[in-house]
């Protein structure tokens, strides 16, 4: 029995359970910074919602660091088409800073033409700080900001019909959240605007640029409002400022701003209330069907006589032929065995991603989590097809593995190889590299297929299924009807 200092602890524990904190998001923990510690802008891909092609972001003439650096990617990362890289964009922490100048290029007619292509296809610039995507604020026409964001800033806007201009200009916010108990501070927001300035210079300095447009010392954005235009072997000079502003946003929520961004593009509360009918609706048919054909599957199953069973009338008269094997049930088997398999992957997604294992702030992890599932869930798939298999008095179960392991991967996987090289051609940052593709290939032939003969096996060793109905020795025959004739059959007799 417990003494009185272990039930006293254990009362203690009881009571501190409901107060505790819960955790924000599994795998991703906090960095701390000081003051006057470098930040370092991130770039991602460029982005749109009209082409769904992305491209990495130096595929436009953006300003380069001396030595591009790609960052670690996942699985996920690369299908996604992600390419995280350095960028120009440096400032230190709770240090602003006004207009400063970042580099000064020259368009070629090449790169002014893709600047104008994405202009049009109106793509958007992704950035990243501290792992936080960059998120611009909505403006009403009058000028004042609204509580929602954009993900990533677009490339520029078009003025004309043969005028466009390039947001060269970005006004970077950078947002903390101080620990009272030290001196570290947690970055919990980064909001960007952007904006097209022509920059005016006397004479170009790479060391010392003198702008009159960009006034360092004053910590406020270009004075010139006249728009920069993208035109061939024109110059442009691309500056930032950027800011820093105290929050009261906890770490554990700084999340929050992102997850209530809303894609005018996807209808999700559309989407989600008819799903939620469907499912409802299919719930209740099939509870009401159950209960109605509950008496009737023992009745069938104590029928004895024929006069018996000619004495049912309407759909009754097939119940004996209900459950007869179709003409192609080896392929119906590879259907109902691959379903099982997404089946299964989908729902321990979505298991995941309610316990909060598949966060935002982990970039690519919900693609990693769908591929190495559907991988494993290949266990289940040949399960499933070997036992449906066996029921309709199948002997070849190696074949029906085959199938079930190589049939619809091979088809998803050859569409893959041709979209990846359509996407490649198009130099597109979404092409798959070919270390990834001999990875997914490896996950297939190496993992996927041996699951998928484990689970065939041990399917094909459990006892055949019962069909829950007698079925008939010789078929039911169905005349042959017109195309134009519909034969509604009801319990009092058929009506043509």
């Amino acid at each position: 029995m417990a003494n009185h200092g272990e039930i006293a602890a254990l009362l203690l524990l009881s009571l501190l359970l409901p107060q505790a904190a819960a955790f924000y998001l599994p795998g991703v923990a906090p960095r701390d910074f000081h003051k006057d510690d470098e930040l370092q802008v991130k770039v991602n891909k460029l982005s749109s919602t009209k082409t769904q092609l992305p491209y990495e972001f130096y595929f436009l003439d953006y300003c380069k660091p001396s030595k591009v650096m790609n960052s670690a990617e996942n699985l996920g990362e690369v299908l996604r088409g992600d390419r995280i890289e350095n960028s120009v964009y440096t400032f230190k922490m709770l240090k602003d800073e006004g207009c400063k100048v970042v580099c000064h290029a020259k368009l070629s007619p090449e790169a002014a033409k893709n600047f104008k292509e994405k202009i049009d296809d109106e793509y958007r610039v992704n950035m990243i700080l501290d792992n936080l995507p960059v998120a611009v604020p909505r403006q009403r026409r009058d000028g004042s900001q609204i509580a929602s964001y954009e993900h990533g800033f677009r490339v520029g806007y078009k003025v004309k019909e043969d005028q466009y201009c390039i947001n060269n200009h970005l006004s970077f916010k950078v947002m903390y959240h101080k620990d009272l108990e030290s001196e570290d501070y947690r970055i919990v927001g980064f909001e960007v605007i952007p904006s097209s300035v022509k920059h005016e210079y006397s004479e170009w300095d790479d060391k010392k640029p003198n702008v009159q447009t960009c006034n360092p010392s004053a910590k406020i954005t270009p004075t010139s409002n006249i728009p920069q235009e993208v035109a061939a072997e024109k110059y442009v000079v691309f500056s930032f400022d950027v800011t820093f502003q105290s929050s009261e946003i906890k770490w554990a929520s700084r999340w929050d701003t992102y997850l209530l961004m809303n894609d005018d593009q996807i209808h999700w509360f559309s989407i989600v209330n008819s799903l939620m009918i469907v499912l409802f609706l299919s719930g209740m048919v099939a509870m009401i069907m159950m209960r109605t054909l509950y008496r009737d599957i023992a009745n069938y199953n104590q029928l004895e006589t024929q006069e018996e069973v000619q004495e049912e009338t309407g759909w009754k008269l097939v119940h004996g032929d209900a459950f007869r094997s179709p003409t192609q049930s080896d392929l119906l088997c590879v259907y109902v065995g691959t379903g099982v398999q997404f089946f299964g992957m989908t729902l321990v997604t979505m298991i995941f991603a309610l316990l909060g294992f598949l966060s935002p702030s982990n970039r690519g992890g919900l693609m990693t989590a769908m591929v190495l599932l559907w991988v494993f869930m290949g266990l289940f798939a040949g399960y499933t097809s070997a036992r449906l298999y066996k029921m309709f008095k199948g002997t070849e179960w190696k074949k029906i593995t085959l199938r079930t392991a190589f049939m619809f991967p091979g088809i998803g996987f050859s569409i893959f190889f041709v979209l990846n090289a359509i996407i490649w051609g198009e130099k597109s940052s979404g092409a798959v590299p070919f270390g990834t593709m001999f990875a997914l290939v490896f996950l297939w032939f190496g993992i996927s297929v041996p699951l998928v003969f484990v689970g065939s096996y041990i399917g094909f060793k459990k006892p055949a299924i019962e069909d829950p109905v007698k079925t008939n020795k010789i078929p039911r025959q169905i005349p042959e009807q017109a195309c134009f004739a519909v034969k509604i059959i009801t319990g009092g007799g058929e009506h043509i």
